[in-house]
């Protein structure tokens, strides 16, 4: 296969050192013998990377590249080659197929040795997958140090993970626009909105297969995909073939609008996250279409256009779930096909998601329930629509009456509490429409006739408001009042845990120390690294809660700084899940976002299990204190130089670093650390508490239900 010279920014450097941008920063001021830049632009400059490889092993630093990370760097080496990248994959799946002890042993063998094996049974599984087949031999002699890489990554992290970073190159280089990933916690809920028993379901724009493996995770066992990227088309095959082994798996390359793949087929369902503001999506050429059954969509429309595709693949009653931009519910041009699909009885739900519960993360997405009618079947009279859009770590202690959301920060969302609420509201309307008991600002049934206006807006926001009528005055002058007295206790603690008398006056110059990674820490007894490793293979949930156990701690848990709150019935793992004691540090594996990185867990949190999404550092407390620990360890500079990956930023725990000091400083520090936890604390409560009275007195004086100051209660509004 072809070679190239690798380049890397200086954020990559990082990664691969495991050191601060900082560092390399100095390191180029400080060094002459540094590489000079070999590309980019002065403010972007792009490294030789064998250069900075040969350079960091002349000066003894050591590469700390998790496995992800590694792997992206040896396929740098390489130029981009389709059939390169769709053999690897074949060796992924053929890894699959070998016992821990037969992988664990490929990793002794030489070069020449590793692809010689990874040649073996990789021609036949190669013809599983969608696309041209490489030529043989699927591997050259250069090829040892990716499939090492790549051997490393699927032990490490899993097969799914491999096949990620090998589809990355390939996705860098496709012209495709609009396509966003899934996050596995809305393919979930995708997947929880189907009805139990569907057994044959497809997705025309299949990406990485994620909606499809959680079908198959409720039971679906003929899973059915189609994209027009040929290797997320393969990514599927191996990943849906990894995820549900027992299922029957067809994924074909393709534009389903244009060239459908399943042309004729019937399926019980469809879930589809289909490319958004896609303007080149056939229009012309499918203006006669006969699966434009609720009219011809625009040009702009083509969200639409594949709300119709995935209905003409049900059967009478059969359903589908559409992961959708909030345009599509209200654009002008599509309001003639909305209309259609309303008074057709197409639509059943449209649930409302909080910005950044998935890409594009500035977007707060929807979904759309849909079910192809029934001739003679029953009449539906309404709509059910759900605002979850203020389902995040603010919402924790209750949402205010309809308020509207805003502000430009984004906090992590609570998927556990989203889903619960979602599902609860939809098994309820599907149970019984016409007794359906609405939550005022969240969910409410909208009769058809109400939505046939000139408009036919779709968006929950505006179906859910709270009408004048709903409200009780002297039960929200309790509220508000109960809401008010809250606040202004809050807002004391908050004054007293802001008084940070006693702290040392700052020095002439920032203080500097020796640090070492929680890698060497771990290797000297002073620190112990945990995990959950998720069971990819094994059996999906059935979602039916077993005995009460002990609750998960999640990373959105670190977050909102809560107590565990993950379902165990929800955790899957190959081995135990370890339990958390007091003293330990939970880290959240995957940076960004609002909210703490880390926090030391507590008496309450003792006995919870960890979560998959959460690395556990358990110190000696003879040598670290755990507060002092999870102050350093979760600093922004620090999370940057242990974060690895593009999109999703992953962090490798034993890259972290730590000061080197006596304990006595330490539990300064550690005490000081726990003061600014509780600041944190206090503060998250009294923003609470301020938003939610403020929400309720808009609500109350808008709505009539409470008047200004001054003003009597028998005021005449004329």
């Amino acid at each position: 296969m072809p070679e190239t010279t690798a380049h890397v920014t200086a954020a990559e450097i990082s990664r691969i050192a495991g050191v601060t941008r900082a560092t390399v920063s100095n390191w180029r001021r400080r060094h002459a013998d540094f590489p000079a830049p070999s590309g980019g632009t002065d403010t972007s400059p792009l490294y030789d990377l064998g250069a900075v490889q040969g350079w960091l092993g002349s000066r003894g630093h050591t590469q700390v590249a998790d496995a992800r990370e590694e792997l992206r760097t040896a396929i740098r080496f390489q130029a981009s080659d389709p059939d390169g990248t769709t053999g690897r994959i074949g060796f992924v799946l053929t890894l699959a197929r070998r016992s821990p002890d037969e992988t664990a042993g490929l990793a002794d063998l030489t070069d020449a040795e590793l692809v010689a094996r990874a040649a073996e049974g990789v021609v036949e599984l190669l013809a599983s997958l969608p696309g041209p087949t490489p030529a043989s031999p699927v591997f050259a002699a250069s090829d040892g140090p990716v499939l090492r890489a790549l051997l490393r990554c699927v032990r490490e992290e899993g097969g799914p993970a491999a096949l990620a970073v090998l589809a990355e190159r390939e996705l860098e280089d496709s012209a495709a626009t609009g396509v966003y990933g899934t996050p596995e916690p809305l393919a979930q809920l995708v997947a929880g909105l189907l009805p139990a028993g569907v057994a044959r379901v497809l997705d025309p724009a299949c990406g990485s297969g994620a909606l499809l493996a959680a079908s198959a995770g409720r039971g679906a066992t003929t899973l059915l995909g189609q994209d027009s990227v040929p290797v997320q088309a393969q990514r599927a095959t191996a990943g849906l073939s990894l995820a549900a082994p027992r299922a029957e798996v067809t994924v074909r390359v393709g534009d389903s609008l244009r060239a459908d793949a399943f042309a004729g087929l019937t399926a019980d369902a469809v879930v589809c996250n289909p490319p958004y503001g896609d303007r080149d999506w056939g229009h012309d050429e499918l203006a006669y279409d006969p699966r434009w059954a609720y009219g011809v969509p625009g040009r702009s429309e083509s969200e639409l256009a594949w709300v119709q595709h995935c209905l003409a693949h049900l059967g009478p009653g059969g359903w589908a779930v559409l992961i959708l931009p909030p345009a599509t519910a209200s654009r002008p041009s599509g309001r003639r096909v909305r209309a259609e699909l309303v008074r057709g009885g197409a639509v059943r739900a449209v649930l409302a998601l909080p910005a950044g519960a998935a890409p594009p993360l500035h977007v707060g997405l929807q979904l759309w329930v849909l079910q192809r009618p029934e001739p003679g079947g029953p009449e539906r009279k309404a709509v059910l629509f759900i605002d979850t859009a203020g389902t995040s770590s603010s919402s924790t202690g209750g949402q205010a009456t309809g308020a509207p959301r805003t502000g430009s920060s984004r906090a992590p969302v609570d998927w556990a509490g989203l889903t619960a609420r979602a599902l609860a509201h939809w098994r309820a309307f599907i149970a019984d429409p016409d007794r359906f008991t609405a939550e005022p600002g969240t969910a409410r049934a909208v009769p058809v006739v109400d939505l046939l206006d000139d408009l036919v807006d779709l968006t929950p926001a505006r179906q859910v408001r709270i009408s004048r009528t709903d409200v009780d005055p002297a039960e929200l002058f309790t509220r508000t009042e109960t809401s008010r007295r809250e606040l202004t206790e809050a807002a004391r603690r908050l004054l007293d845990a802001a008084d940070l008398a006693g702290r040392s006056e700052p020095g002439g110059s920032p203080r500097e120390w020796r640090t070492a990674t929680a890698s060497d820490l771990t290797r000297g007894g002073a620190l112990t690294l945990l995990r959950t490793v998720a069971d990819t293979k094994g059996p999906e949930p059935d979602g039916a809660s077993s005995a009460p156990g002990p609750l998960v701690f999640t990373g959105a848990d670190i977050a909102r700084g809560t107590g565990p709150t993950g379902d165990p019935a929800e955790l899957r793992s190959l081995a135990p899940a370890p339990v958390i004691a007091a003293g330990d540090v939970l880290v959240r594996a995957i940076a960004g976002g609002t909210g703490p990185m880390a926090r030391v867990a507590d008496e309450m949190d003792a006995g919870a299990l960890l979560g998959p999404q959460v690395h556990l550092l358990r110190p000696d407390p003879a040598r670290l204190d755990s507060w002092f620990l999870a102050g350093f360890i979760g600093s922004a500079e620090n999370i940057a130089g242990a974060s690895t990956g593009s999109t999703v930023l992953h962090v490798a725990p034993g890259r972290l670093r730590v000061p080197l000091l006596p304990l006595g400083e330490q539990r300064r520090y550690g005490e000081a650390f726990r003061h600014v936890h509780e600041l944190r604390a206090r503060a998250r409560r009294a923003a609470r508490l301020a938003e939610e009275t403020a929400a309720l007195l808009a609500d109350g004086l808008t709505g009539g239900a409470l008047l200004p100051s001054g003003t009597p209660a028998d005021a005449d509004p004329a």
